[in-house]
């Protein structure tokens, strides 16, 4: 399955919402850096629902702490606004990681420039500024599923 990168994510029902997800999904959950609130935070707590459980969740203080507890051939994807490259035109495999940013600041310019050719985007409207976070997760999640064939490989 695929694992699903938070970095310093900042709404706890943004982030119960995601958990949701990957339960629902069998996605990992993996949150960097600084939370903005307590994973016990109630809104957190609400917007997972009794789906907590379910969820394999790992936290890493670093980036760094991360890439050396991935496994072997993994491949990151890095969801951003000023990616040029669609989420669509990414060969997803079982075993990549899906990273996304912040909702306030995204993801880090040293990590955008790390990407290279693995920044994606989702398309938007010219006028619009963002998706919200876990509607972004969400596409990204279910078009990696979609091309890898199915929830349970």
């Amino acid at each position: 399955m695929i694992s699903v990168v938070l970095y310093q994510p900042e709404i706890p029902q943004n982030t119960g919402n995601i958990a949701r997800l990957c339960a629902c999904t069998g996605a990992n959950l993996i949150l960097v850096g600084k939370l903005g609130f307590s994973l016990t935070d109630r809104y957190t707590k609400r917007s997972g629902l009794d789906y907590w459980e379910q969820v394999n969740i790992e936290k890493f203080a670093t980036f760094e702490e991360l890439y050396a507890s991935a496994a072997d051939g993994a491949n990151f994807y890095y969801f951003s606004t000023k990616g040029t490259k669609k989420y669509t035109d990414v060969n997803y495999k079982s075993g990549d990681y899906l990273v996304f940013g912040s909702e306030s600041k995204g993801l880090p310019k040293e990590i955008m420039e790390l990407a290279g050719e693995n920044l994606v985007t989702l398309p938007m409207a010219a006028d619009a500024r963002s998706l919200n976070l876990s509607n972004t997760v969400a596409v990204g999640v279910y078009e990696a599923i979609r091309q890898f064939g199915g929830i349970y490989e």
